[in-house]
């Protein structure tokens, strides 16, 4: 019996330690992957701090270079944020990733050519190379333009749709909520609805009601004895202000 205590007890203990090390190199990974994006932030910001130095600070062939690699770095990079963005909501830019992988690949090719040229000694190489690395360069953040200008039009048009049908509900809301004199004049009764209806007929606008006038009574026909006016019994009249007269006792 304590033999099993004990190695119950020694299988969680080894538990304990395979769960606190699992822990441990994952937290290590996802700290490493952390300082990995750091350094290639920081990286790619010194780059480009350097190209556009490079651009305006330089002449010739070597400014050329270095407004095209700027050029594709900057176009690209807005592009890849523009549909990662745009796919965690819209599956069909997965497709588009797609696409631009295969555009980035180029990409990656076009600016290991510019940075092999930019330590080229023979400049006059290097100058007839430029027409060809221009359009290149052109072609590849044409078509990076174009995907992320398309990814922007369709989160705009489906902003868009769904800003309309917000509206349509909104105005369907209001009207709902706006339904009480309809339903006021429904449950005040037919006279209330009557008396409305002549209010708002044209030409009733500051008039009072016509009273009724009082119908003629029926004149007694030639050979017929008129009957006497006889006035109701006191005794059996009664009026609201009375009690009920109690039954007189008999005897």
């Amino acid at each position: 019996m304590e033999a099993t205590i004990v190695t119950i007890l020694a299988l969680l203990f080894l538990s304990f330690v395979a769960l606190g090390v699992y822990a441990t190199v994952k937290v290590a990974k996802a700290a490493k992957r952390g300082v990995d994006r750091t350094l290639d932030q920081a990286r790619r910001t010194v780059e480009d701090t350097t190209l556009r130095a490079k651009s305006f600070g330089q002449i010739g062939v070597a400014a050329e270079l270095a407004k095209l690699r700027l050029a594709l770095r900057t176009s690209m990079r807005a592009t890849q944020d523009a549909l990662q963005a745009g796919a965690v909501e819209d599956a069909s830019l997965r497709e588009s990733l797609d696409l631009f992988a295969r555009l980035s690949a180029h990409g990656r090719e076009l600016d290991e050519d510019l940075k092999r040229l930019e330590r080229e000694p023979d400049k006059a190489y290097v100058a007839g190379q430029l027409p060809a690395l221009t359009e290149r360069t052109e072609r590849i953040t044409g078509s990076a333009d174009a995907l992320r200008q398309a990814a922007h039009d369709r989160a705009r048009r489906f902003a868009e749709d769904d800003l309309e049908t917000l509206s349509a509900q909104i105005d369907v809301e209001t009207g709902a909520l706006r339904h009480w004199t309809a339903v006021d004049r429904e449950t005040a009764g037919p006279e209330a609805a009557q008396t409305a209806w002549y209010e708002s007929a044209p030409g009733t606008s500051g008039q009072t009601s016509p009273q009724p006038q009082p119908q003629p009574q029926p004149q007694p026909q030639v050979g017929e004895t008129p009957q006497a006016i006889t006035a109701p019994d006191p005794r059996t009249t009664a009026y609201p202000w009375e009690k009920t007269a109690r039954p007189e006792s008999a005897g």
